[in-house]
């Protein structure tokens, strides 16, 4: 029996009708609104503040253009220590502050101002090529560096650590040149057989970790860092070798590429730049459609995200592997062509691939593995390198302080916590998003 003193809605009172319901529930939708949001709805915000709040939050540009920064005011605070004349100015600094400070100024200022003019462009150009030269010069050094980036990146995204984009570089140059050299076909088709010959050689030397990762398990770090060293002694032990050697040099250099199997300059014989930059933007665009558009791509993201999972699902773990590391070896040994195909070198020496595996790396890692994401930082590496050797001739700074520089940049970007610390950034949209959905908001 129910209570007739019983206040309405309590539970001693039958169930209120579906009216009365309606009107509680109302009720307590307003007053939660009411508390909280005080004072009732403000103005919409303008578009611009909207920019202005977005743009000075903890997403992936703004992480990247401050590690930049930071990474540029710690490179000038080392030009600063490292300059004995510079630095003398500030034993007196409390009482002439002001040679200090225009001592650092005038060092920085300059090195920077260089930086730019040997990668970007030169105002004081006075001729169409000595314009177009600094460009050239960004393109020549990015084009290696789009397709080992890349390389290491396709290995990421499906969970293996590609550290031998070095090794099939290697493998890629050395099949490239003896291609360039021994087999005489016409232009046009010699350079084809040249290009897919270096895509052969890192296509075979990422195939090797790739098997045995499928197979037996073995770590692809471990095997790949161990098949670097064996290219690397390869091409020293090749480069001497009868048929191989220059004959008319005495020194480990190897016959030169003919001039059918080479790629065509982009700006005319007076500047470095070549068709390899078009080459890596196809291939760009190439890695981007496999990953989001392609089965294999999908397959490759999933087995990357979980291989537990990808097999349960059905998928090959084992033919993914291997064909993560055949591709990845394939990129890094068009790269490692385009150094002797290229305008680089036109003949095999020990050095002739430089760093460019190790540095596509980096490149990877500042690129947030992401296909175009590599290509703007492979532009990035490639004007800091460019723009590293006039700050070295004009300014008279070390080419190893632009080294420095690519590493801050890594660091800085690795290391997002402690920039948006340093700059009180924001949480960005879709993270406050993510929080107020966990919430229950």
């Amino acid at each position: 029996m129910s209570d007739p003193n019983a206040q309405p809605g309590s539970p001693d009172k039958e169930p209120a009708s579906e009216d009365q319901a309606a009107r509680t529930a109302l009720g307590s939708t307003e007053r939660a609104e009411a508390a909280t949001t005080p004072g009732g709805p403000g103005p919409r915000p303008t578009l611009g503040r909207l920019f202005l709040e977005n743009l000075w939050a903890a997403n992936t540009f703004t992480v990247t253009l401050l590690s930049l920064v930071l990474a540029m005011i710690v490179g000038a605070i080392l030009m600063i220590i490292s300059d004995p004349e510079v630095l003398a100015t500030y034993s007196y600094i409390t009482a002439r502050p002001s040679d200090a400070i225009n001592a650092s100024w005038t060092l920085v200022s300059e090195a920077y101002a260089n930086l730019f003019k040997g990668s970007v462009f030169d105002p004081a150009a006075n001729s169409f090529n000595s314009a177009l030269s600094p460009i050239s010069e960004t393109l020549t050094y990015t084009a290696p560096l789009v397709f080992t980036g890349l390389s290491v990146a396709l290995a990421f995204r499906g969970g293996l650590f590609n550290i031998g984009a070095q090794g099939q570089a290697t493998m890629g140059v050395i099949l490239a040149a003896l291609a360039g050299f021994l087999l005489p076909l016409p232009p046009g088709l010699h350079l084809l057989v040249a290009v897919l010959a270096g895509a052969i050689g890192g296509a075979i030397w990422g195939f090797i970790p790739g098997i045995l990762k499928a197979r037996t398990g073995a770590h692809e770090v471990i095997n790949t860092i161990m098949l670097n060293y064996i290219a690397v002694y390869f091409l020293t032990w090749l480069i001497v070798q009868n048929g191989v050697q220059d004959p008319n040099r005495t020194d480990a250099i190897s016959r030169p590429v003919d001039a059918s199997a080479q790629l065509p300059r982009l700006f005319g014989d007076g500047l470095r730049a070549h068709a390899g930059i078009i080459l890596a933007v196809l291939a760009t665009w190439a890695v981007a459609w496999l990953l989001n558009r392609s089965t294999l791509g999908f397959e490759l993201r999933a087995v990357g995200a979980n291989p537990d999972a990808a097999r349960t699902a059905g998928m090959s773990v084992t033919r993914t592997y291997v064909l993560i590391m055949v591709f990845a070896g394939a990129l890094a040994g068009f790269g490692g062509s385009q150094m002797v195909l290229g305008t680089t070198a036109a003949a095999l020496t020990p050095l002739v691939v430089a760093q460019i595996g190790f540095d596509g790396i980096l490149v990877a890692l500042l690129g947030r593995v992401k296909p175009w994401g590599v290509a703007l930082a492979a532009l990035l590496f490639g004007a800091l390198q460019a723009g590293g050797n006039r700050m070295q001739s004009y300014s008279g700074i070390s080419l190893e302080l632009v080294t420095v520089l690519q590493a801050l940049i890594v660091i800085f970007i690795a290391a997002p916590a402690l920039v948006k610390a340093i700059f009180q950034l924001r949480a960005a949209r879709a993270a406050r998003l993510q929080t107020s959905l966990a919430k229950g908001w």
